[in-house]
């Protein structure tokens, strides 16, 4: 199958990262298009970031369905554009924050999340309850780590992370952790150690969803909502 992961924001060391997670992970038979727009923010922090960067997203899904793409992963955890991005293609368009959420609330029963800055909580509990996970969701925290630090290795990531995953342990009383940027998306197994927890990464999730349904020969349906764009 040919799978398109596409980073909305312009930061090409992080498209790096999540391509070198998806070689490392995918199945003999995938082949992997990773890929990110040019004129995006550096990263993406807020809802002014998200917005900037959604046409530059979708010429992205465009250039990835002429590809041959079967199915796409969106490598951010806001989940910007899923929507719009499901109108485009008929392949399965998979956001790494509902991708985590789903899978995570399968292997605990509880989980809180660990992001980069406070500003992307909100949105992040919003997303919990838009996908009716705030039920298993305990709770969203932030390690203090702005994006773009993640990539130049200047914030002591992994300390920062893992101290807020031992007190989600703590305080929360939580069953599993999700990191809740791609630009932590190689840190995970190193966390699970560390903490003796699960620590769920969003952009494996979502590969291994696109696989799964892709293998199911789901497609995403075109009766009513997804419907493709009416031309104007």
């Amino acid at each position: 199958m040919k799978l398109a992961i596409i980073n909305p924001n312009s930061t090409e060391s992080m498209t790096k990262k999540c391509e070198e997670v998806a070689l490392k992970f995918k199945n003999p038979d995938t082949q992997i298009w990773a890929s990110n727009p040019s004129n995006s923010p550096k990263s993406i922090e807020g809802h002014f970031d998200e917005v900037k960067s959604l046409m530059g997203l979708m010429d992205e899904i465009k250039k990835a369905k002429e590809w041959g793409a079967e199915a796409y992963v969106v490598a951010c955890f806001d989940d910007p554009g899923l929507e719009a991005a499901r109108e485009l293609v008929d392949g399965p368009v998979i956001g790494i924050c509902e991708a985590a959420m789903h899978m995570t609330s399968i292997i605990s029963s509880s989980f809180s999340v660990v992001t980069t800055l406070n500003r992307s909580v909100p949105i992040i509990e919003e997303l919990s309850h838009k996908y009716g996970m705030d039920k298993f969701c305990r709770k969203v925290r932030a390690a203090d780590i702005p994006v773009l630090a993640l990539e130049d290795g200047t914030c002591n990531a992994m300390e920062k992370i893992e101290n807020e995953i031992l007190k989600a342990v703590k305080e929360d009383n939580c069953e599993a952790i999700i990191l809740g940027c791609a630009g932590m998306a190689d840190l995970t197994i190193e966390l699970s150690k560390r903490c003796n927890i699960p620590v769920v990464d969003g952009v494996l999730c979502a590969i291994k969803m696109a696989e799964s349904m892709v293998g199911a020969k789901l497609q995403t349906s075109k009766i009513n909502a997804y419907a493709y764009p009416i031309e104007k």
